[in-house]
């Protein structure tokens, strides 16, 4: 959990809508800010220089012993509660992977909190952004995580903001505000606004909630980190733990037709027959259905 709130010093404004997505292009990579009517009009090079986030303290518990988590309350009011916290468990005990393609993949299980404590007429920006849960880079070895080396160059981060922002605190608080469609990629020339991360590292999800009427208002705001040790996870492009694939099988709502192909490929392996010809016969598919998950 981490709880801050900006101190503007003489020489900048601490929170600048520039840097959100790191790159000075806000409008053009945000897929949703660029087609809002308020920023169409934004001089965003009035917003400040680069986003001073919460300092992160990078833990280092070893990656086979997963830390349980409970609610996180933050500045006495606010408090932000994994609200798919049994799911994310099933997979934090496996040490989570997520793929990460160059077009965007996105998240299994995707990060859904609840809201509470927040006012019911004030509005809100909810964030999310990734920092690295370590400084190693990784393989996995003999069935299990194992450190490779230090952890390569990261990009600046990019944070992803909830596309139902600003919004009141009432309907923050209404239901589960879900991050479903948030992309990870690992293509360092990405233009779509997608997360980008470096495969075989480790990662933390962090959850930013801020006080504000409009994006243009964020350098002035307070705002709530907070984070959910559960909910760290590995970047891949290929799943390397073949329980971590049965899991996304098992539980992904998406995952039925690959379900389906694979209940489908142990009865044709079970049921083969030998045609008149001699030929044995299957219907078994020769692609993976694990390649396409999320």
């Amino acid at each position: 959990m981490e709880s801050s709130s900006f101190k503007v010093s003489s020489r900048s404004n601490p929170f600048s809508v520039n840097s959100l997505l790191a790159d000075g292009s806000f409008k053009k990579f945000h897929p949703y800010l660029r087609q809002s009517a308020m920023f169409r009009n934004l001089d965003l090079s009035m917003l400040g220089p680069k986003i001073q986030l919460p300092p992160v303290t990078l833990p280092s518990p070893p990656i086979s012993a997963p830390a349980p988590t409970t609610p996180v309350a933050a500045n006495n009011r606010i408090r932000v509660e994994l609200d798919n916290k049994e799911l994310w468990q099933k997979f934090h005990a496996l040490n989570t992977e997520m793929i990460i393609t160059k077009t965007g993949r996105r998240m299994f299980p995707p990060i859904k909190i609840k809201l509470s404590g927040l006012n019911p007429t004030s509005k809100y920006i909810v964030l999310m952004d990734m920092t690295p849960a370590d400084d190693h880079r990784y393989k996995f070895q003999n069935s299990e995580w194992v450190v490779a080396g230090k952890a390569e160059p990261t990009v600046p981060g990019r944070m992803y903001i909830h596309p139902d922002s600003p919004t009141t605190g009432l309907q923050w608080m209404k239901g589960p505000v879900t991050f479903h469609k948030m992309k990870l990629t690992n293509n360092t020339l990405d233009q779509q606004g997608h997360i980008i991360l470096n495969s075989m590292h480790r990662y933390q999800p962090r959850i930013h909630v801020v006080e504000a009427n409009d994006i243009k208002w964020l350098q002035f705001a307070s705002f709530t980190t907070v984070s959910f040790p559960e909910t760290t996870f590995m970047a891949v492009t290929a799943y390397q733990n073949d329980q971590i694939t049965q899991l996304k099988i098992d539980h992904n709502p998406f995952a039925k037709g690959f379900r389906d192909l694979c209940t489908g490929k142990n009865k044709s392996e079970k049921n083969m027959s030998i045609s008149p010809a001699g030929h044995v016969s299957s219907t078994t598919s020769e692609h993976s259905p694990a390649a396409d998950l999320h």
